[in-house]
């Protein structure tokens, strides 16, 4: 098949049929499919799509040949008699019409318009030629029926054209990333539009899913349902219940795959999935989970984006409040199963809910990160953004697990001796913020108030929680309020400044114990042994309030922290007289140094011409670096790494690489850069670069 005519398969009878043209530019063009299939015409459902059909010698007569089209999904058929000049409306399922003009000597133009709320995936299109004594068919070939958010009668209709452009069409987004005081960006090409399989990569995620295998026609017609293609898709997105895509890791040596930190886009992932005979790809987090959904939810025409919750709470036993431990001394414990990740990353998609209430319809969460089972499946959602907010907890799908992860308390310990001697409720930690990219912008939209509403009854709760605690048996002062800061945004190589600011409102001075505790952490999980500590005695009069700082200096932290890890420092305050312990608790993200990346002309590029790229590092820590490497690699522009090395990289002196890229598609393209030296932990810089490639 060429990309415009289908051979055809005489089924039985004389060869009437000669050729048929899937019209694959129009087609494309009015369907908003350009560039997703160089296999396959692919069209949305609800909408017309124009199939001509070329005959041999023996023309085909109207007045006593009936045409018909048969579409088969699977082992289901529809038969659809080909109307003659009809201008009437489309009935509500399949329909064929051959209008005025578009009949001609040798040729007719059928115009084939599925169901609104016919099934996704790949049909097989038959054409019938049939007199009242004969009957001649031909298989002309396949297509790909996708979702159709431009149709109003879709369940995915989504009526802004703007909105579309962003969460359907565009092929780069931002994952934000860090603590909520030190956001960081890690730009994605999601790949959908240009990166030739992915489309044939994503319906075979579809064939190869649990509910396909299980029940082949079942899976079908379901397959007009966003909802359930969404938890299908999300499961299948780990591989934790089935063949899925990606393998997750979260700790120790990444050997043998690709360092989640590393993916930058998701048609590589979708591609070594299809190669390997859909073996798991090693290895993704969560928003390496979220990105390959969205990229998938886009490509099935599922409007979808890419969201972050900053002080995510991983509710394990259902209860909506998270305990962390510490110690007298500060340092943070692992004895909960709970946590808190800095970030957390999974999808929104727009649908309508017709099994619930029109009031759900809108914004949907879909999690694929394998985190707790939803009736007995690694997935999550789809759950309404509504439901979450209006606190609609036993809603499907999974309403109470995402509201945990955005509003759940978290009840703080410290203990000694396998006791608690002091306690605290932080209510407003949890889901501090929420952010997707803005719509034509890399700037974040700030989705907090979407999932959280302000209600009286939040106040009144904090009141009652406060009032157990100062009941209880850990009793803590009203008297005494302790608050935990860092100075600005610490880079790399810079000294740390903690900020601890203790205010005595009691009417008579205090003794305190100051300890003060920093513990290097991943964004998923508890804090690592503490790398810094120190304490000290601190006098506070009756009403004074006293700001006390504390560094850390590059050389007490230089051996463990590097670019953009997260610290946790904790201060427990002991007060000498009458045994009350305060907490105070801060995360907080180091930020790392700049990599150059200039390409020569731009970074507006045509696909398959050489472009020069230069990236580069300047040391600007006070001393010498050893074994400086700068590595550059980008999906689609660069066949395999460029490294460069120095075995010793002076103070304000640079490491430099040239490059050449070479775009073998359209569509946006990602540059990414590291440094890394000896003397780091790991690496030490990260830095991007956004390549717009057009065609010829």
């Amino acid at each position: 098949m060429d990309h415009m005519r289908q051979t055809l398969h005489n089924v039985g009878g004389q060869h009437q049929l000669k050729l048929v043209n899937f019209e694959l530019q129009e087609n494309h063009a009015s369907h908003e499919t350009q560039g997703l299939s160089h296999k396959h015409l692919v069209v949305r459902r609800g909408k017309p799509f124009k199939v001509t059909l070329l005959f041999g010698h023996q023309l085909w007569n109207p007045h006593s040949e009936i045409l018909v089209l048969e579409v088969w999904l699977g082992d289901m058929s529809e038969r659809i008699p080909v109307q003659l000049f009809d201008k009437g409306p489309n009935p509500p399922g399949w329909s064929a019409k051959i209008y005025p003009g578009d009949m001609r000597t040798h040729s007719a133009t059928i115009h084939v318009c599925s169901s609104a709320r016919s099934s996704v995936g790949l049909y097989h299109l038959l054409v019938h030629m049939e007199t009242i004594n004969n009957r001649k068919s031909f298989a002309v070939g396949t297509f790909v029926l996708l979702c159709n958010p431009w149709l109003r009668d879709d369940p995915v209709y989504m009526p802004l054209d703007f909105q579309i452009q962003e969460y359907m069409k565009s092929d780069y987004g931002i994952v934000y990333m860090g603590t909520p005081q030190n956001i960081c960006r890690l730009p994605w090409s999601f790949g959908q539009k240009y990166e030739p399989g992915v489309l044939e990569a994503c319906l075979q995620i579809l064939q190869v899913s649990p509910q396909h295998l299980s029940d082949k026609r079942k899976d079908y017609i379901l397959r007009a349902d966003p909802a359930y293609l969404s938890r299908v898709i999300c499961a299948m997105v780990n591989c934790n219940d089935d063949l899925g895509i990606l393998r997750g890791k979260w700790q120790g040596s990444y050997k043998g795959g690709v360092k989640p930190t590393e993916w930058i886009g998701s048609a590589d992932i979708l591609h070594r999935w299809v190669a390997s005979n859909c073996s798991p790809v090693s290895y993704g987090q969560c928003w390496v989970f979220a990105s390959v959904l969205c990229t998938v939810m886009r490509v099935l025409g599922i409007p979808s984006r890419v969201v972050t919750v900053f002080n995510a709470a991983h509710d394990t036993d259902g209860s909506r409040n998270v305990e962390e431990y510490y110690s007298t001394k500060g340092e943070k414990l692992n004895l909960s199963k709970d946590s808190i990740w800095n970030f957390h990353v999974w999808v929104e998609s727009w649908m309508r809910r017709p099994d619930l209430s029109a009031e759900f319809d809108g914004w949907q969460v879909v999690d694929p990160t394998p985190q707790e089972k939803s009736a007995g499946v690694f997935c999550c959602g789809p759950c309404p953004v509504t439901a979450v907010q209006q606190h609609f907890l036993n809603t499907p799908y999974d309403s109470s697990f995402v509201h945990a992860s955005v509003d759940a308390d978290i009840v703080r310990l410290i203990v000694r001796n396998g006791h608690v001697v002091g306690r605290m409720v932080e209510t407003e930690w949890v889901g501090q913020l929420i952010y997707t990219k803005s719509i034509g912008s890399d700037k974040p939209e700030n989705l907090t108030h979407t999932y959280k509403s302000k209600k009286m009854f939040t106040s009144i709760r904090s009141r009652l929680q406060s009032r157990q605690l100062l009941d209880g048996p850990a009793r803590i002062s009203p008297n005494v309020e302790v608050s935990l800061n860092v100075d600005g945004v610490p880079s790399v190589g810079d000294s740390i400044i903690i900020c601890v600011t203790v205010a005595n409102k009691s009417s008579r001075p205090r003794v305190l114990v100051e300890h003060l505790d920093a513990q290097l952490k991943e964004y998923n999980r508890n804090p690592r042994e503490s790398f810094w500590r120190t304490h000290k005695l601190v006098d506070i009069q009756a009403g004074e309030v006293l700001t006390l700082y504390h560094t850390i200096l590059p050389s007490e932290y230089e051996a463990v922290l590097a670019g953009n890890d997260i610290v946790n420092v904790a201060v427990v305050l002991k007060d000498v007289r009458t045994k009350e312990r305060f907490l105070a608790v801060h995360e907080f993200s180091v930020s790392s140094p700049l990599i150059t990346i200039q390409i020569e002309g731009g970074n507006n590029i045509q696909m398959k011409k050489e472009y020069t790229t230069h990236i580069s590092f300047i040391n600007m820590f006070p001393k010498t670096l050893s074994g400086a490497v700068l590595t550059v690699e980008g999906f689609g522009l660069l066949q395999y790494k460029h490294i460069s090395r120095l075995v010793l990289l002076q103070p304000g002196h640079r490491i430099v690489k040239k490059v050449s890229i070479m775009a073998t598609s359209p569509g946006t393209k990602l540059l990414m850069a590291t440094f890394t030296h000896s003397s780091s932990p790991g690496i030490t810089s990260r830095s991007f670069h956004k390549v717009s490639v057009q065609t010829e």
